[in-house]
């Protein structure tokens, strides 16, 4: 559920609106599986880090049209500290999120992941003073116990690796609380493409640095024809979606689109099932069941107190979440 935080300014939204918000969010989240299904067969011959840097290179080259006719949008600074933490934040998630799809199904790694708007609503409390009730914080527990169902520290097959997947879910909510005061200067837009930008570069150094003391073999030009297809195709999707569901919450508000998220879940099982013949357990469905019924009451929570608040919002604006970079 990889979402950057924009802050839009509340607006009327007719139902046709609505629908084509809703449109552009399903299919967004039927691209993303697609996208990490490309990424966990390029680890087949290379490694993570080369496949993240790959990655992010060809969505940022993907940004590229995107950035010339959706430059209207474009506001503030996109080069400043605070969007290379973002990008520094970018490279945690990817690279943590591609190093578990190389050795665990995608659906078991997406699933783990799904607990970060669970440790977001943990961290708003001390870093954004954004303190929940009880109900909630009572849901992120049973949340985080549905995470450990799915994890299984010590009896899991994957091992340690099952690790990975909860290190991308903090870094990416850690991420959010950047973009959340990011954007109050910035448009979504500016930070998406800057953190972008500086986790491609950083990539691209780390990468470097490996292949200078041999950790990682880099030989582009020895690389089979399909995998550069396969490396475009990830890095457009990719885009392709971040895209898409910047149009979805453009025409329809997060509480209307939160619920189509957990297409994701179903599109990366899908995923797994036809192309690696993966098809998580029994216990793994029970900690999925979990995860999503937790986050789904938070949701329900939060826009239950948003519509407490005058007009329905807090401040006059909407949060609104667009996928991870």
């Amino acid at each position: 559920m990889r979402y950057t935080l924009i802050p839009n300014r509340a607006s009327a939204l007719t139902e046709p609106t609505v629908k084509t918000g809703m449109i552009c969010m399903v299919v967004a989240m039927l691209l993303l599986p697609v996208s990490d299904t490309f990424a966990k067969i390029l680890t087949g011959v290379l490694s993570p880090v080369e496949v993240t840097m790959w990655r992010l290179l060809a969505q940022a080259l993907c940004f590229v049209p995107v950035f010339i006719f959706m430059r209207h949008r474009l506001h503030g600074d996109m080069f400043s500290p605070v969007v290379a933490l973002s990008g520094l934040l970018l490279m945690i998630t990817l690279t943590s999120l591609v190093t578990a799809f190389s050795v665990m199904p995608i659906a078991t790694a997406i699933a783990i992941f799904f607990a970060e708007p669970l440790i977001l609503t943990l961290l708003a409390g001390p870093l954004l003073g954004e303190v929940a009730g009880p109900r909630r914080y009572a849901a992120v527990g049973v949340g985080l116990i549905g995470a450990l169902i799915v994890i299984r520290p010590g009896f899991s097959e994957f091992g340690l690796a099952t690790l990975l997947p909860l290190i991308a879910a903090t870094a990416y909510a850690l991420n959010m609380i950047v973009l959340r005061r990011a954007c109050t200067t910035r448009s979504g837009l500016t930070v998406q493409c800057g953190a972008t930008l500086y986790a491609t570069l950083g990539m691209v150094v780390i990468l470097g640095a490996f292949s200078a003391v041999g950790a990682i073999e880099v030989a582009p030009l020895a690389r089979p024809t399909w995998t550069w297809w396969a490396i475009l195709c990830c890095g457009a999707l990719a885009a392709a979606s971040y895209v898409l569901i910047a149009e979805a919450f453009r025409h329809a508000q997060a509480t209307i689109l939160a619920p189509f998220q957990y297409l994701e879940i179903v599109g990366a099982t899908a995923a797994g099932y036809f192309v690696f013949s993966e098809f998580p357990d029994g216990l793994t469905w029970l900690g999925i069941v979990i995860i999503l019924g937790s986050g789904a009451y938070i949701f329900q929570r939060e826009r239950q107190s948003g519509a407490s608040a005058p007009g329905g919002r807090r401040g006059g604006r909407r949060a609104v979440w667009t996928k991870r970079g």
